[in-house]
C-alpha cells in the first residue's frame, strides 16, 4: 500500500506552533556545535532511493565531524531487518523510515527519543511533529509528508467531482461513450487495501480508533465492527461489484496507476509517487481532494510521515543524535531527498524552496489538510489484514454488517 507504507504521504496545513505538538522534550536544547563528536563511524540504513540522495550529505557530515559515515541500502523489509539487527546488536546508528513504524520500534526498544529545541520544532509542518510524537516524546526527525488525493485526466474529466456520487455519474457517462473502461482506479485487490479506501470509510462515518483526552489514539476504543463502520461499508458496498462497479477487486496496487496512464479511467486515487508515471504518459492532469459521499462526513485520507530515527543500540549514539538533530534539519538535505522522491518536505524552508518548481505539492497538501495521522500505535498492526480482507469481500458482494463485524472481532482478539 503506499502504497500503504505498503507509504505515508500526505500533507496537512502549514500552521506551525513554536512548541510543536506536545512532548516533554520541547524545551530541551538540541545538541550544540561545540558538542560534536570526533572520530568513530556512523552507519545509516535507508532504502535504495534515499541512499543515493543521502550519500553526498553524509560525506560532508563526516568531513565536518572527522568521522567515517556509511549509508547502506536495505532493499527489502527495512523495518523488520532493523528490529532484528537491533536485538542482535548489529544494527545501524540511524535508520530512515515511515512514522507508522514508531509504535513497533518503541515497543521493541529499538529507538531513542530525539531532542529538538523549540525553534527547531517550529520549522516543521506541525502535523509531521505530531506524527513523530509517541507517549509524549519526539522519536524522530521528519523530512517528508504524504497523502493520497484524486488525480484526474482533465481531457476526460475537466471538473473535479464534489462527491463520490458525482464521480460515479461522470465515470459511467465516459463508459457509455466508450472513452473509458473503468469508472475509478482505486486499488483494492483480492485482499483489500485499507490505506486507499480510508477516505471513503471516514466519509461514511467509520473510524479505526478513538482518541484519548491528550489526542493520542486509544487502542481500547476500536471502531471496526461498530455501527459506524457497518454504515460506512454499506455505502462502500453500493460502489462495489454488485452495485455501481466503481470499486473492483481487479483494480490492484500493480495496475491502478497503469490503468489510469493507459487512459482506461479518468480518475485515480493515489499519492505523489504516481505523478512520475502520469507525466511520463503525457496525461493532462489535476489533483484535488478525494470526494466523500453526498451528505456524509468529509473524506479524510491518512497522513504519513517519513523520518530519521536514532537507534537505541547503535555504536555511536552521540554522533547519531548530532546528525539527526543538527544536520537532518537543514533545508538542503530535505530538498535533496525531495528530488530523490518527490514527496512534500516536512521542513517548511525546504517546502518553500521546491514548491515553486512543483505546483503539485500545494495541491496534495490541500487534499490532505484535514486528513488523519496514520496511527503509529502497536495495535495498528492488527488492523491492516482483517480490515483489508473485509473490504475486498464487501466490494465483491459480501454482506457488510456480518463481514465487518467479524473483522472487528478478529482485530480485537489480536490486540488483546
Amino acid at each position: 500500500m503506499r502504497i500503504r507504507t505498503a507509504g505515508v504521504v500526505a500533507v496537512l496545513g502549514l500552521a506551525l506552533a513554536a512548541s510543536g505538538c506536545g512532548g516533554s522534550d520541547g524545551d530541551k536544547p538540541a545538541a550544540k556545535e561545540s558538542s560534536k563528536a570526533t572520530g568513530g563511524k556512523l552507519v545509516i540504513w535507508a532504502d535504495d532511493k534515499r541512499t543515493a540522495a543521502l550519500k553526498p550529505f553524509a560525506e560532508e557530515f563526516g568531513k565536518d565531524n572527522g568521522v567515517t559515515v556509511e549509508v547502506q541500502a536495505i532493499s527489502k523489509d527495512l523495518q523488520t531487518n532493523f528490529v532484528t539487527a537491533s536485538q542482535q546488536g548489529s544494527g545501524p546508528d540511524v535508520v530512515v523510515g515511515a512514522h507508522d513504524w514508531l509504535g513497533n520500534l518503541v515497543q521493541n526498544g529499538a529507538i531513542d527519543p530525539v531532542q529538538l529545541a523549540a525553534d527547531q520544532k517550529s520549522g516543521f509542518n506541525e502535523v509531521a511533529i505530531k506524527a513523530m510524537t509517541f507517549n509524549g516524546q519526539l522519536y524522530g526527525v521528519p523530512y517528508a509528508t504524504e497523502n493520497i488525493a484524486l488525480i484526474r485526466n482533465t481531457e476526460l474529466a475537466p471538473e473535479a467531482p464534489k462527491t463520490i456520487e458525482d464521480l460515479v455519474t461522470a465515470g459511467k457517462k465516459l463508459q457509455a461513450e466508450k472513452k473509458a473502461s473503468e469508472i475509478l482506479c482505486l486499488q483494492v485487490g483480492q485482499t483489500g487495501d485499507s490505506y486507499h479506501i480510508y477516505p471513503l470509510y471516514t466519509s461514511g462515518g467509520g473510524y479505526l480508533f478513538g482518541t484519548a483526552a491528550n489526542g493520542d489514539y486509544d487502542p481500547t476504543d476500536l471502531g471496526v465492527g461498530k455501527p459506524e463502520s457497518i454504515a460506512a461499508f454499506q455505502k462502500i458496498a453500493k460502489l462495489g461489484e454488485k452495485g455501481d462497479g466503481a470499486l473492483k477487486r481487479s483494480i490492484t496496487g500493480e495496475n491502478s496507476i497503469a490503468t489510469f496512464t493507459g487512459k482506461k479511467c479518468a480518475y485515480l486515487v493515489s499519492g505523489p509517487w504516481a505523478i512520475a508515471d502520469v507525466k511520463k504518459a503525457n496525461i493532462s492532469y489535476d489533483i484535488s481532494p478525494v470526494p466523500g459521499f453526498a451528505g456524509g462526513k468529509e473524506a479524510q485520507p491518512f497522513v504519513g510521515v517519513q523520518a530519521f530515527y536514532v537507534a537505541a543500540k547503535g555504536q555511536n549514539k552521540a554522533l547519531a543524535q548530532e546528525f539527526v538533530t543538527n544536520y537532518v534539519t537543514k533545508p538542503e538535505l530535505a530538498a535533496a531527498l525531495y528530488q530523490a522522491e518527490p514527496r512534500p518536505p516536512a521542513l517548511t524552508a525546504a517546502f518553500d524552496q521546491v514548491k515553486g518548481a512543483d505546483p503539485d505539492l500545494a495541491k496534495f497538501q490541500e487534499a490532505g489538510k484535514n486528513g488523519q495521522v496514520l496511527p503509529a500505535i502497536p495495535a495498528m498492526a492488527a488492523i491492516w489484514d482483517p480490515f483489508g480482507k473485509a473490504e475486498a469481500a464487501i466490494i465483491g458482494g459480501a454482506d457488510p454488517a456480518s463481514t465487518i463485524t467479524a473483522a472487528g472481532k478478529t482485530i480485537a482478539g489480536q490486540i488483546k
